[in-house]
């Protein structure tokens, strides 16, 4: 048989398999909807789809989950297929996962298996590294017993990178010894970004913070605004790591615009723990831009996963923008209409003029372009205006000369030596 590759490695044939079930939550359920999205993430792993198997049974196996007779009947079509592997839409427990390897003669995964391998492979950066690393190890703490024990790895294979490829010897003391280090690693991530937080509010520059269902167009919207150089793929988790890039709104008003890691259906807890460090930005930030691919006949589901997460990520109360993109898909316009809500292109550019009046008009807050004659005596306060002001420039003359983009409150620390630009009729910064 011809051996395909992706990115230089062979590609492993996996069969899908699912439970549906009226005890199961919505999260948990699998549906021919949620097994085409699986097979996109096989895909996205360096997979190929040769079968799938969706089961109807009142209640879930405690033992083998879908049943005997269910199972016999996939291992017959795993090795008619040639299949390396079984995955499962649903989670499994560790005892399930041990049951179904022996049962099936080839590596069984489940869904939080397979998206942390995706995060395995996608995460660039020394941080997504790190918060994969602590999520992969509290998905394997459980698993330790039967895990190695009854299968022989294969280097490379789906469900095998990162921790897992290096630590064979791993047992639970080791491991959480790993995972106790990987967390104060992680805090402090999180006390630099608290410390970076502090810097920008105290300079008063808004941070405007990207979120939405993966494959949403998050990334091409940063690229279009920013010209941020990300890469832009139509393929789930193309990109991981957060990029943050600065947006120049007017002469007076500059954001920080960050792109966040996408969300999907049933993300293994595991990752939004490991990602908190990230993604705790959302509920800091002074607006969230919520992406939705309207092209999607599933957008409605798709939103109401983000919003689940955002609403766990405690950013429910953030200001938000609904921004439905590729609208430039849709032969009617079918999308709801709002104040709060810009139906745009962020491939094609149409519709971004809109937002960026809705973004100027929410985040400018009052920041003025004055010139000012600062006397030599008074020196300390070029020092202040660095801090907090946006400094432009600073020339020495008879007086210190300094063009600078104000907030109100920094303004009225310097008003007395404003030599040109606005000037207010209202002292109101004496409130």
């Amino acid at each position: 048989m011809f051996e395909k590759t992706f990115d230089g490695k062979k590609i492993n044939r996996a069969v899908l398999a699912g439970l549906n079930s009226p005890v199961l939550s919505r999260e948990q359920n699998a549906t021919e909807e949620s097994l085409e999205e699986l097979e996109a993430l096989l895909e996205t792993a360096g997979g190929e789809c040769v079968g799938t198997i969706l089961q109807n049974k009142a209640t879930p196996d405690p033992r083998t989950f879908l049943g005997e007779g269910k199972v016999e009947e996939l291992k017959q079509l795993a090795q008619g297929m040639e299949a390396e592997l079984v995955v499962f839409d649903n989670d499994l427990s560790p005892s399930q996962q041990r049951v179904l390897t022996e049962t099936l003669g080839i590596q069984v995964l489940d869904r939080s298996a397979l998206i942390l391998d995706i995060f395995a492979q996608r995460a660039r950066t020394s941080e997504g590294r790190l918060q994969v690393e602590l999520a992969q190890y509290k998905y394997l703490l459980p698993r330790l017993t039967s895990m190695w024990s009854h299968l022989e790895r294969q280097e490379g294979a789906i469900g095998t990178r990162g921790p897992g490829e290096t630590q064979l010897e791993t047992d639970r003391r080791i491991i959480r010894k790993k995972i106790t280090k990987l967390e104060e690693e992680l805090k402090e991530v999180r006390r630099i970004r608290a410390t970076q937080r502090q810097r920008r509010e105290k300079n008063e520059v808004p941070v405007v913070a990207i979120v939405g269902y993966t494959n949403a167009g998050k990334s091409t919207l940063l690229n279009h605004l920013t010209g941020a150089g990300i890469p832009a793929n139509n393929r789930l988790f193309d990109t991981l790591d957060t990029t943050t890039r600065t947006l120049e709104l007017s002469d007076t008003c500059t954001v920080l615009i960050s792109d966040t890691v996408g969300f999907i259906s049933k993300l293994p807890h595991h990752l939004v723990e490991a990602f908190k460090a990230t993604l705790e930005e959302l509920e800091y930030a002074d607006l969230l831009l919520h992406v939705i691919d309207a092209s999607d006949p599933l957008w409605r589901e798709q939103a109401d996963v983000v919003e689940r997460l955002i609403t766990e990520l405690h950013a429910s109360e953030t200001p938000r923008l609904d921004l439905f993109n590729k609208c430039d898909l849709l032969e009617e316009d079918i999308l709801p209409h709002g104040e709060d809500i810009v139906a745009l292109s962020a491939k094609t550019g149409e519709g971004v003029d809109q937002l960026l009046d809705k973004l100027r008009r929410r985040l400018d807050k009052g920041t003025v372009r004055v010139k000012l004659a600062i006397p030599y005596d008074q020196g300390g306060l070029v020092d202040m205006l660095y801090r907090e002001a946006k400094v432009d420039s600073v020339e020495y003359g008879e007086a210190i000369e300094v063009d600078v983009v104000c907030p109100p409150k920094v303004l009225g620390r310097v008003r007395d030596y404003v030599t040109e630009g606005w000037k207010p009729e209202k002292e109101f910064w004496e409130d």
